[in-house]
């Protein structure tokens, strides 16, 4: 084991099937049915992820990537951070800009990466050990809607929260999540927060209903999640992938739309549901934001520039 390092679960073995028991028994028995987008991330949707950014129409990742590689020096200037946390690690691949910047100016040596899957913290870890050999990685196996009381306390502290994520929490949620974040933080931290701003529909909608069909296969792939986790018969083939733009609540919305009448088993949770035809369930919003509005909720959360 590398004593540079470590690795704390904090979450109980069967906490994700717990949590997903809950959450398709809620999303299948209330009007309309609506899926947290968590359910994705399963192997075959991360990999199918994996393919969706780099698709032509999916902008995001490209854009964030190129903002940081532009600006990792400045926000290391601004933060003089001398820990990284990252919440929702995942593979950690943006996270290497920021920890050059860093370690150029600071001497960084401290990397928190907060996630649910420890083996996506693992194989993260021992990558970034390999590249970086003064740095101490420490991965947190926990769920950062709940555990954020888990970061380790720090002289001065940078907290990432990259990849567009808090669009997927609903306003409420999200205002709930940020006044959460800053009261783990002290006056010396700062906040990195990744986010899309409101664009034409023309340049929304296609990124989540590309061409190719990989955001169709990565939105069906939940129903097959639920298929083999709790014993299901959806029939995913037949569901169609939908993206809308809802302009009043400025976020895309991504949808499964049932194809007939059905009424399908989900044995491990013995309930049976019932979909009309062409019924919609909705599995994933992602909130665009405009600089006001946004600037607004950071000040109501607690945050100044």
């Amino acid at each position: 084991m590398n004593d540079r390092f470590r690795l704390d679960v904090h979450l109980e073995a069967d906490f994700a099937g717990r949590a997903l028991r809950q959450d398709v028994q809620r999303a299948l028995t209330t009007t309309p049915k609506s899926l947290p987008p968590k359910w994705f991330y399963d192997k075959v949707g991360s990999d199918l992820f994996e393919a969706i950014t780099e698709l032509p129409e999916y902008y995001p990742t490209r854009a964030e990537a190129e903002i940081l590689t532009t600006h990792a020096a400045d926000i290391a200037d601004a933060s003089k951070a001398t820990m990284l946390v990252e919440l929702g690690s995942g593979s950690s691949t943006k996270t290497r800009l920021l920890l050059d910047a860093l370690q150029e100016k600071t001497k960084l040596r401290h990397y928190v990466a907060l996630d649910v899957s420890a083996s996506a913290l693992t194989s993260a870890g021992n990558s970034l050990l390999a590249d970086y050999p003064d740095l101490h990685v420490h991965g947190l196996v926990a769920d950062f809607d709940h555990h954020l009381d888990l970061i380790p306390a720090h002289d001065q502290r940078l907290i990432a929260f990259l990849g567009g994520t808090i669009g997927n929490f609903e306003p409420g949620d999200r205002q709930r999540f940020l006044r959460e974040v800053r009261n783990q933080m002290t006056r010396r931290d700062f906040f990195l927060l990744g986010t899309d701003l409101v664009k034409s529909p023309d340049v929304l909608v296609p990124a989540y209903d590309d061409s190719q069909g990989v955001t169709a296969a990565f939105n069906r792939n939940v129903l097959a999640v639920i298929n083999r986790e709790l014993d299901a018969d959806f029939p995913v083939a037949d569901f169609e992938h939908i993206a809308v733009w809802d302009s009043e609540n400025e976020w895309i919305e991504m949808r499964l739309k049932a194809p007939r009448a059905l009424q399908v088993q989900v044995r491990a949770i013995e309930l049976e549901a019932t979909f009309d035809a062409g019924e919609q369930m909705r599995t994933e919003i992602s909130a665009k934001f405009r600089h006001v509005g946004l600037n607004d909720e950071m000040r109501q959360a607690g945050f100044h520039e």
